[in-house]
């Protein structure tokens, strides 16, 4: 439970706030540990009832979108979580994601949900299972290491967004399908997809998507609630797109690119990745170098040609999400990597003894 003396100032109005509202305003209920039935993949002692309870959160279901140059309810510099799915570039505002957490989207024969932790920070998206009857997630109203804890509508099983599998429940050990998820300020998107289509207001509930509801924890070095590990090497809430492994993980800062686009090659493991970042435009994606040929590539950045954000030794040209847009290989991919972008403290707690890049 949260402890309001432990909170600064106008963080403990807004917080209890937040969690009274959502929970009167979702249904549910109930937001304890499941019962014995399964075994927990994860230190049951670390996970904690987040207040609200099962689906006390709710998750747009439903979701409207509208053009990116079209749409007026965003912010210039409103964090928005984007992703391309079937070909089309769609965008999540965190503002609205703050109070929903999760949207399930997609056709009805090929779903996928869109996840979203305000507490840590991080995006990711995966595909849902298309043959089974209720193919969506909702919030469970867990966390562990103060992250959001998925539940599956069809089993009831639990998935932890930053391990990114089901941690209890008939599909435990389970891993999706993981869908690439990218972060930036709404002006840059509107910048590199101007026909983007961005999840709007119209969520079919009533929240005051102008309010942030956790008071002053974005800029704050507290927690809310207890995390296996607490690294201060940095700034709890620092930004960091994050890579890693079943033996380690490295990050790097999104305030450590700089003002001009860069492309790292860089080596993890035996991983031959890019980092491509831009700390200005406030975006940064890790892919692998390594082509289905076995060719390696060397990247090099571009400056002022979004949404083409490199160039390699072959004379490919490169965009955001890893599709060479033009030259002799026009139309192939990077693989991606095990990275995403999350704060400081949730990644060193998931992913102990990280390497940090720019520090």
């Amino acid at each position: 439970m949260i402890e309001p003396a432990s909170l600064p100032g106008r963080a403990v109005f807004s917080v209890l706030a937040a969690l009274l509202i959502t929970s009167c305003g979702g249904g549910g209920g109930g937001g304890g540990n499941p019962d014995d039935a399964f075994v927990w993949l994860i230190p049951s002692a670390e996970i904690f009832d987040g207040g609200p309870g099962q689906d006390g959160i709710p998750a747009i279901e439903e979701p409207h979108f509208e053009a990116a140059l079209a749409i007026t309810s965003v912010a210039a510099d409103t964090l928005v979580v984007v992703l391309r799915f079937g070909g089309e570039i769609k965008a999540y505002p965190h503002d609205i994601m703050n109070w929903h957490e999760i949207v399930d989207d997609g056709p009805n024969d090929d779903p996928f949900a869109m996840s979203y932790c305000p507490l840590t920070g991080s995006a990711v998206a995966w595909r849902a299972d298309a043959n089974v009857f209720r193919r969506t997630f909702g919030v469970s109203g867990l966390l562990y290491n103060s992250n959001l804890i998925l539940y599956d509508r069809t089993t009831g099983s639990r998935w932890s967004q930053m391990l990114q599998k089901s941690v209890w429940g008939e599909r435990a050990g389970e891993e999706p399908e993981r869908i690439q998820v990218l972060e930036m300020p709404f002006s840059t998107l509107q910048q590199m997809y101007p026909d983007a289509q961005v999840m709007t207001r119209q969520t079919g509930w009533n929240r005051d998507y102008d309010d942030y509801p956790y008071g002053l924890y974005l800029s704050h070095n507290f927690l809310l609630f207890p995390v296996s590990v607490e690294d201060h090497r940095l700034h709890l809430k620092t930004r960091v797109i994050g890579i890693q492994s079943s033996t380690s993980s490295r990050a790097y800062q999104l305030d450590g690119f700089g003002d001009l686009t860069q492309a790292i090659n860089d080596q993890f493991e035996d991983q031959s990745i890019v980092v491509v970042g831009d700390t200005a435009q406030d975006f940064a994606a890790i892919y692998s170098r390594v082509l289905s040929d076995g060719t390696i590539l060397n990247f090099s950045p571009i400056q002022g040609d979004l949404p083409n954000v490199m160039s390699d030794d072959e004379g490919n040209v490169w965009d955001i999400f890893g599709t060479a847009a033009s030259g002799p290989r026009a139309g192939e991919q990077l693989d991606m990597t095990r990275s995403y972008t999350a704060m400081w403290f949730a990644w060193a707690a998931f992913f102990q003894d990280a390497e940090i890049y720019f520090n």
